[in-house]
């Protein structure tokens, strides 16, 4: 018979913890309050000491009623907490969670400055600079012991982030959120504008996004936007932000900026138009948006868009069922994994958690690491470091896969060619989304491409054009012009 799950029983007290909450314990202390107000104005204005007298005797009552309910408002919220209590304490020892991970090492040991940098950081991402100060200030003052192998150089680098530099940078990323909240993109245009070379470089399309979102948001109009109501908003207000932002983005967004000018036509119109589908729930654009600048920003940080230390729970309570049941699999049948650094199966992550891929090195069979990374080779294939020496003759090397020749200083390593490949998935990115622009443009006007059958039955040139709609012309403006007749 299988044992019932502990988390089962968590859940359930969970969801009766939440419950509970102090909201009612609130109200009543705001009700009593106000009795107290009310009774201290009236004895205050009362010129007969009897009168007093008698508002506070009638005061008694109502009083002692606000305290009973407050009393137990205060004791279901702490039943709630002390059944919680005991049932993650009941949930923690439960077989199986007591028990050691399948090896003697522990990769973080040596390194607690690390794990208190990531608590810090997590707490600065989050907007807690207080909490994250006080944080960092008892981390200094109360060091965890090092051991003989500790890593002595951390420490600076974690009061780095006590810098005011820093704060001010994500103090600044909660202004511009909080702004977008409110639907005022004004600031999130302004730091994409400053850093608009940064954003470039690293292949963003953040900054038109953001620009197109305010034409959007204008073309809506007062009635949704809830903006003044002049020639700066509406329809006017919208073409007027196109002729002065959009053609900084020419180059690279010109389909969706025809796109967008094109919308103008069918302001009266727009649901049933080709273009409603740029028209998108507010809400959701903006979520979108903001997400977006949230990754950028952290970017040019240097920090990944997602918090190291959710991510690593996340992956952590991800991974810890198979690697509980491994556990006890390897317990019961008195075995042992002797690999060091290294598990016995494969952590079973989603592909959202995967950032660095897998190589396996053609010529060896074996998976890269650290001391042994891929190598790029002139020609443009890869192999790892180690087999680019043993088929290296001297200082010089042939390629396994063609017949070019080179030096070994020639082949780079994942760091020096990353600044390489960058600007290439730049220009990937921009094709695809030139692709994926002309797609839509081309759904808007409800044409597709006829069937290649079709096509090749046709036995002349005139046959094939009679049955086959055409695309129609589109001017440098944008704007879909009728097929001239024939």
């Amino acid at each position: 018979m299988a044992e019932p799950n502990p988390m089962t029983a968590l859940q359930a007290d969970l969801a009766r913890f939440r419950k509970a909450s102090l909201y009612s314990a609130v109200e009543d202390t705001d009700r009593l309050l106000e009795m107290l107000v009310q009774a201290r104005e009236q004895v205050a204005g009362a010129t007969d000491p009897h009168r007093a007298s008698l508002t506070m005797t009638k005061l008694q009552n109502p009083i002692n009623a606000r305290f009973d309910a407050i009393n137990n408002d205060l004791k279901e919220v702490s039943k709630g907490q002390k059944v919680f209590g005991k049932s993650l304490d009941k949930a923690s020892s439960s077989p199986g969670l007591g028990v050691l991970l399948p090896t003697e090492h522990d990769a973080m040991a040596t390194h607690p400055e690390l794990i208190n940098r990531a608590i810090a950081m997590h707490m600065l991402r989050e907007g807690q600079f207080s909490v994250a100060s006080t944080f960092l200030r008892e981390t200094h003052e109360h060091p965890l012991p090092r051991s003989p192998t500790s890593n002595t150089n951390a420490a600076p680098d974690i009061q780095s982030l006590q810098s005011q530099e820093l704060q001010e940078k994500f103090a600044n990323m909660y202004s511009i959120l909080n702004e977008l909240k409110r639907r005022n993109l004004v600031p999130a245009i302004n730091w994409a504008h400053q850093n608009s070379a940064e954003l470039e470089a690293r292949g963003s399309n953040l900054e038109f996004e953001l620009t197109k979102l305010q034409f959007l948001w204008l073309f809506k109009g007062p009635e949704v936007n809830g903006l003044p109501d002049d020639d700066r908003n509406g329809r006017n207000g919208a073409l007027a932000h196109a002729q002065a932002h959009f053609a900084r983005f020419q180059a690279r967004h010109r389909p969706d900026i025809q796109r967008l000018t094109c919308s103008l036509l069918y302001a009266p119109n727009l649901a049933s138009s080709p273009y409603a589908s740029l028209f998108a729930p507010a809400n959701t654009i903006f979520d979108d948006v903001a997400t977006s600048f949230t990754r950028e920003f952290c970017s040019l940080l240097g920090l990944s868009a997602e918090s190291p230390l959710y991510l690593a729970a996340t992956a952590g309570s991800i991974a810890l069922p198979q690697l509980l049941k491994y556990t006890n699999y390897v317990m019961a049948s008195r075995t042992e994994w002797t690999t060091e650094n290294e598990l016995a199966f494969e952590t079973p992550l989603p592909r959202s958690m995967v950032y660095h891929p897998i190589f396996v090195c053609p010529v060896s069979k074996e998976q890269s690491t650290e001391q042994n990374p891929p190598m790029l080779l002139p020609c443009g294939h890869v192999i790892c470091k180690e087999s680019l020496h043993r088929l290296a003759k001297g200082s010089r090397f042939k390629c396994p896969y063609c017949p070019s020749e080179g030096h070994i200083r020639d082949a780079q390593s994942p760091g020096s060619y990353g600044s390489w490949t960058e600007p290439l998935n730049a220009t990937l990115r921009d094709m695809a989304d030139r692709q994926s622009a002309r797609a839509a443009m081309r759904a808007d006007l409800g044409w597709s491409p006829p069937p290649l059958a079709d096509i090749l039955a046709s036995s002349s040139p005139l046959a094939r054009n009679a049955d086959r709609p055409s695309l129609p012309f589109i001017p440098r403006s944008g704007i879909p012009l009728p097929e001239p007749p024939v």
